[in-house]
């Protein structure tokens, strides 16, 4: 089993140069089965896991979390980014005893959001937001493994901020110590390539939600990364839900037979 030392040397080699693709999975079998499909990176999902344990995104605990992330870094050979919400925590000290938390179960790197946990998805202020990173900054350098850490702005996707307003809060960020840069809800070739610019010469990461758009175009335009959040969960529920829905409603069975087979399942989980 490669040591978490050598997955977070791996993952900050795949941040240098390049463009990646960092899919999320929700459990330890998604996890699995993206390794045998040879990504080279793995990223945890919170509203993914949270579906998992019938919750909504936002409602895991703490403990939850960091025993999901353990379970699924013990699982895998490949780095492991947690999206770590906003930390699980308001004041930069115990956000920063928290990513320390975080570190021992293993993963490479941690996402921390610049929005107060909680279903009126407020933001910190920008001295706040940049207290909170630095504080994580100090967690991960003080640990001593090269875990990632990547500051996200939350403000473009809930509604909070305009492209520009983001851009000075990703700025900020990284100003406090942020190796990797996030602002889900980019959108247009010319956001996302004004985003690289800003932030540059760290990596920006940028989400995929919706059909459009390809790795090249991405890499063409300055991407390190690309994630797509909970979009595989909500495909796979999909499926599920629709097959289910036949049965329910038309006590037929076609659906089924567009499933995995159980050999490419065991091939996936194995390799």
């Amino acid at each position: 089993m490669t040591t978490a030392v050598e997955k977070r040397a791996e993952f900050q080699r795949l941040h240098q140069a390049g463009c990646f693709v960092i899919p999320n999975f929700w459990d330890v079998g998604s996890a699995r089965m993206l390794q045998g499909l040879g990504f080279k990176a793995l990223a945890s999902s919170s509203a993914g896991f949270a579906w998992t344990l019938g919750q909504m995104d936002n409602e895991v605990t703490l403990e939850g979390k960091l025993a999901h992330l353990a379970a699924v870094c013990a699982a895998t050979d490949l780095p492991v980014n947690a999206d770590f919400e906003n930390g699980f925590a308001d004041a930069p000290e115990d956000v920063a005893v928290n990513v320390r938390r975080a570190l021992e179960a293993g993963v490479a790197g941690l996402s921390i959001e610049d929005m107060i946990r909680g279903p009126e998805r407020a933001l910190y202020d920008v001295d706040m937001a940049v207290a909170r990173v630095r504080a994580a900054r100090g967690a991960i350098d003080a640990e001593g493994g090269g875990a990632v850490l990547v500051a996200r702005a939350e403000g473009i996707l809930v509604g909070k901020m305009d492209v520009h307003q983001a851009l000075d809060r990703l700025v900020a960020l990284a100003d406090a110590g942020a190796d990797c840069l996030f602002a889900p809800g980019l959108r247009t070739p010319d956001d996302i390539a004004a985003a690289v610019r800003a932030v540059a010469p760290k990596p920006l990461s940028v989400l995929m939600v919706t059909p459009g758009g390809t790795v090249a175009q991405m890499a063409d335009l300055g991407v390190r990364r690309i994630s797509v959040g909970g979009s595989l969960a909500r495909a796979a529920w999909g499926g599920f839900l629709a097959a289910a829905r036949e049965i329910a409603d038309d006590g037929t069975f076609a659906r089924l037979g567009s499933g995995a087979s159980g050999a490419e399942i065991k091939t996936l989980l194995t390799s």
